[in-house]
């Protein structure tokens, strides 16, 4: 089954990002990246929030808002889409990703297309 592995971070973790590449906060991301290629399909970090365009289409007119749609203490950060057996399986890469110590991993199927 594929599951997208949704990663939410606080502030404090985009600040993080700014920090050396070779000190604890990305030695920590790159060792889950490396542990994770044997079951992702795809992903990617996300830029800070602060990057984000939200759109909206209301009564056929778009309105366009800077920033991200949600007010909430974490924001998205990135995330993996990986190819695993179960649920178990996939709770098991979220709970040893990072960000699951400050921040929040969601973890969410993802629903078959037909026609594909």
């Amino acid at each position: 089954m594929r599951y997208a592995i949704l990663i939410y971070e606080p502030q404090s973790g985009f600040e993080d990002r700014k920090s050396p590449p070779d000190g604890a906060y990305w030695g920590a991301w790159m060792a889950y990246s490396q542990q994770m290629n044997a079951v992702t399909t795809g992903g990617a970090p996300l830029e800070v929030p602060e990057t984000a365009t939200t759109v909206r289409l209301r009564e056929g007119r778009r309105l366009v808002q800077d920033g991200p749609y949600a007010e909430t203490r974490e924001q998205l950060g990135g995330f993996f889409v990986i190819d695993v057996p179960d649920l178990d399986a996939a709770l098991d890469w979220a709970a040893k990703c990072p960000a699951a110590l400050n921040g929040v991993v969601e973890v969410r199927p993802l629903m078959p297309m037909t026609g594909q």
